[in-house]
């Protein structure tokens, strides 16, 4: 298992118990107590827990905590993937799609390559990045201007004003959190107003979001649940998640992701990841 996935699995265990320990972490990921010791290392240093004698535990959660690109990019690896290909199966070639910042949004990008002829408006330059590498000559990328914030997003004023001109058939949306009442938030108060003018600009909006998303709440609502025209998550929601976001979201799809963070080679990503609607509305 590779160091990003034994720091997924640290990941979810501390925000699952509140609180991990280095010698039930030897135990269950089959590794020395040094190795654990450089996991916590890491993701204290990213600022994703912190680090107490013998452990680690939670970092106090502020709304407007904004953990930069990198740092979210060692969790959910496998949930992301499945979201991913749940998401590419709704775009269809010839159309004009926007997807916002964001590592899930990201993994995304990497999955459009087989679909031809499209016109791609972003407002993050990592997602420009992985579409302007493919080479593809049918396709049109539009990077929005703007600030860069830690998540490598272009905010402000300009990024907004080049949205609002703009009629997209899709558009995906990443968040920082899910939570009833605050719908889908960010903890940066100019990515929230640079998103909501890309909401604003789809005929149909999709929320990529996995499941360690509920229940967080960033200091911005982006939009809320009845605004969203399909949420993909994966199935690790749970249930009673699902049951009300079943009843706000027009469509809530559950993405399955094959491997788990336990099992996963050392790979990226799954091979396959299918999709179930969920129906209890």
């Amino acid at each position: 298992m590779l160091a990003r996935q034994r720091q997924e699995v640290i990941l979810d265990e501390v925000r699952r118990t509140g609180a991990v320990q280095v010698s039930e972490l030897v135990l269950r990921l089959g590794v020395s107590d040094m190795t654990i010791r450089r996991d916590l290392d890491a993701l204290a240093r990213q600022g994703l827990v912190e680090k107490v004698y013998g452990g680690a535990t939670t970092t106090l959660g502020r709304s407007t905590d904004e953990p930069g690109f990198e740092a979210k990019s060692v969790r959910q690896l496998a949930e992301k993937e499945a979201i991913a290909r749940a998401a590419a199966g709704l775009v269809r070639p010839g159309t004009a799609i926007g997807l916002s910042a964001g590592t899930t949004t990201w993994t995304l990008a990497r999955h459009l390559d087989d679909i031809p002829d499209l016109t791609v408006v972003t407002n993050s330059v990592r997602v420009a990045d992985v579409l302007q590498q493919r080479g593809r000559t049918d396709r049109t990328v539009v990077l929005t201007g703007g600030v860069r914030t830690p998540s490598d997003a272009l905010v402000g004023p300009v990024a907004v004003q080049s949205l609002r001109a703009l009629h997209l058939d899709l558009v995906f949306l990443g968040v920082h959190g899910m939570a009833p009442r605050a719908g889908f938030t960010t903890p940066n108060l100019n990515e929230s107003e640079t998103n909501r003018a890309l909401a604003e600009a789809a005929s149909r909006l999709v929320v990529v979001a996995d499941h360690a998303k509920w229940s967080t709440v960033g200091i911005s609502t982006i939009v809320d649940f009845a605004e969203v025209d399909v949420l993909i998550s994966d199935d690790g929601l749970p249930a009673d998640a699902r049951q009300l976001l079943a009843e706000q979201v027009h469509e809530l799809v559950i993405a399955e992701s094959v491997l788990t963070a336990e099992s996963a080679p050392d790979k990226p990503g799954p091979e396959q990841a299918g999709s179930d609607q969920e129906a209890a509305r």
